[in-house]
């Protein structure tokens, strides 16, 4: 069975499990020298299989990188794909739900009122406490019914929008990811050398 993972830069540590999905990798999200939250990449089984019979290094990991996103957009079969934030940094509520919308929006190729919705999805769970103070967890699931948001395990509600879902993916494992470290620790876990 898989083990918990701990981020290395923040040494928050992230379960093995959330719901059915298994931890794929964690990593820490920078802004400038600040180590703003930690983040874990929670999939299937069914890609995590897939994913161990690819190599990380052949074509500097370019295969492997692909599978894992096509894999992480494929919500057939009820599968979803989560990250799991957990802070590291006090930042407000305006912020928050802010820096994320902006990081979804230019991904995003449906409706721009869905990257709205997101935004104030965030911001009502985030504002409720206050600010998203150290410890504070955001949960986004991602699956064919769009994104499901959680703050603190407390249910925010959901955008009904699969572009939105996997634009939410893209922000974590496309070229431009906010996290390369999140990004490069799936492959070294779950990659063939």
């Amino acid at each position: 069975p898989q083990a918990a993972m701990t981020a290395p830069a923040t040494n928050i540590a992230f379960s093995p499990k959330l719901r059915e999905n298994d931890i794929f990798g964690v990593g820490v999200r920078k802004k400038g020298p600040i180590k703003v939250y930690s983040v874990g990449m929670y999939c299937s089984e069914t890609l995590k299989s897939t994913m161990s019979s690819l190599s990380k290094t052949a074509d500097k990991g370019k295969k492997a990188l692909n599978a894992l996103c096509a894999g992480a957009k494929d919500f057939a079969e009820e599968q979803s794909t989560s990250f799991l934030l957990q802070m590291n940094f006090k930042v407000g509520a305006e912020k928050m739900a802010s820096a994320i919308a902006d990081s979804v929006s230019p991904r995003h190729t449906g409706n721009p009122a869905d990257v709205e919705d997101l935004k104030g999805l965030i911001f009502q769970g985030v504002s409720a406490k206050g600010a998203a103070v150290k410890g504070t967890t955001l949960q986004f699931d991602c699956s064919s019914s769009g994104v499901d948001v959680a703050v603190d395990g407390a249910a925010q509600g959901n955008v009904n929008s699969t572009s939105l879902a996997e634009a939410f993916c893209d922000v974590y494992l496309d070229d431009d990811c906010v996290s390369p470290a999140m990004r490069q620790s799936v492959l070294d876990n779950c990659c063939a050398p």
